[in-house]
């Protein structure tokens, strides 16, 4: 997603650590919803995923996704799926390029995600 006038500004990625990137249009909305609603729990996920997007041990806050939503496809490369709980109900998706140093956000928003409603 191209910048635009009014839009914020990113900070660049400073060295060790992840730049953090938009999978999908809906993921960088949905970063504004979260954005809106929760700003300081929204820039503590920031920064936990540019310094250490998968924890371990796992935190209370982040942790891996289990069963069939422990693996996603990016750009063709199956990665592991993680989950930053940002607030009761709003979460952040995300897989981790190692390689590239690049985390992607897959889905945040401010509501349970519905796929893992069984």
């Amino acid at each position: 997603m191209t910048p635009k006038r009014g839009d914020r500004a990113a900070p660049p990625t400073l060295p060790g650590e992840y730049a953090i990137r938009f999978a999908a249009n809906d993921a960088a909305k949905g970063w504004e919803d979260l954005c809106r609603q929760a700003a300081g729990h929204t820039r503590a996920a920031y920064e936990a995923l540019r310094d250490n997007p998968c924890p371990r041990p796992e935190t209370d806050r982040q942790h891996r996704l289990k069963y069939d939503l422990a693996w996603a496809n990016h750009d063709g490369v199956r990665l592991e799926q993680w989950q930053y709980e940002v607030t009761a109900g709003g979460r952040i998706w995300y897989v981790v390029d190692h390689e590239a140093r690049v985390c992607w956000i897959k889905h945040a928003g401010t509501g349970h995600p519905k796929a893992t409603d069984r």
